[in-house]
C-alpha cells in the first residue's frame, strides 16, 4: 500500500510540474509574440514622400558648407613636428590648395612639401554631415598606406574644430587616439594643432601649424 500511495504521489507531482512548465512556455511565447508585435510596429516603413525629402536636406549645403568655403584658396604653411614627447622639433614648409568640391559639398585640400629631403604630398577632405550633425575629415598621404578619420564639431565661441580620431600605429599596430584643434585666429591665419598618444599612453602634441593664406 505505501509502495502504491508513493508512486501515486511522485506521478501527481511530476504532472504539476509539466503543467508548470507548460505554463511558462506559454507565458514566454506569449511575451515573444508581443514582442515581434512591438519590432513590426517600430520598423514601419515611410513614405516617399518622406523619404524624397530626407534626402534632399541631406545633400543640400547649409551655413556649416558656407563656413568650410571661406577656406578656399592657397596657404603657406609653417610645420613644426615631434617624434615624441621631449624630441628635437622638426620644421618644415609646405602650400595647401584648398577648394570646394561636389557643387560647396565637401572640402578638398592638397598640401605638399620637402620633408626630410623628401617630396611630400598629403590630401584631406572635410564633410560637415546633415544627419549626424558633425564634421567628419579623412586625411592620405604618400608616407603612409592607412586612412586617418575624425570627427568633431565647430564651436563659434573660440572660432575652433575640434576633432577626435584613431589611427593605427605602424609600429605596434594597435589603434591609438589622435585629436586635432584648428583654430580660426583671422580670415588669413589658422593654427592647427595635432596630439598623438605616444607609447607610453600618454597624450603629446605632434604637430603645430600656422597657415597664412596666400593674397
Amino acid at each position: 500500500m505505501n509502495k502504491t500511495f508513493l508512486t501515486v504521489t511522485i506521478a501527481s507531482l511530476s504532472l504539476i510540474a509539466c503543467k508548470k512548465d507548460g505554463d511558462k512556455t506559454d507565458s514566454q511565447a506569449a511575451i515573444d509574440s508581443t514582442a515581434t508585435k512591438t519590432e513590426e510596429v517600430a520598423t514601419v516603413i515611410p513614405d516617399s514622400a518622406a523619404i524624397t525629402k530626407a534626402w534632399t536636406e541631406y545633400a543640400t549645403p547649409g551655413d556649416a558648407h558656407k563656413r568650410m568655403a571661406k577656406d578656399n584658396g592657397v596657404w603657406e604653411e609653417d610645420m613644426t613636428s615631434w617624434q615624441q614627447e621631449g624630441a628635437a622639433p622638426m620644421k618644415m614648409k609646405m602650400t595647401a590648395e584648398i577648394k570646394s568640391v561636389f557643387d560647396g559639398k565637401y572640402q578638398e585640400a592638397v598640401h605638399k612639401g620637402d620633408f626630410m629631403g623628401m617630396p611630400f604630398e598629403g590630401k584631406s577632405t572635410l564633410a560637415y554631415d546633415n544627419a549626424s550633425k558633425e564634421y567628419i575629415s579623412t586625411w592620405i598621404d604618400n608616407m603612409s598606406t592607412g586612412i586617418m578619420v575624425m570627427h568633431g564639431n565647430y564651436d563659434e565661441a573660440s572660432k575652433t574644430f575640434k576633432m577626435e580620431g584613431e589611427v593605427i600605429d605602424p609600429v605596434t599596430k594597435k589603434m591609438k587616439k589622435m585629436r586635432e584643434v584648428i583654430t580660426m585666429v583671422d580670415e588669413n591665419t589658422q593654427k592647427m594643432e595635432m596630439y598623438d598618444t605616444g607609447y607610453d599612453g600618454k597624450e603629446f602634441k605632434s604637430m603645430e601649424i600656422t597657415m597664412k593664406r596666400k593674397k
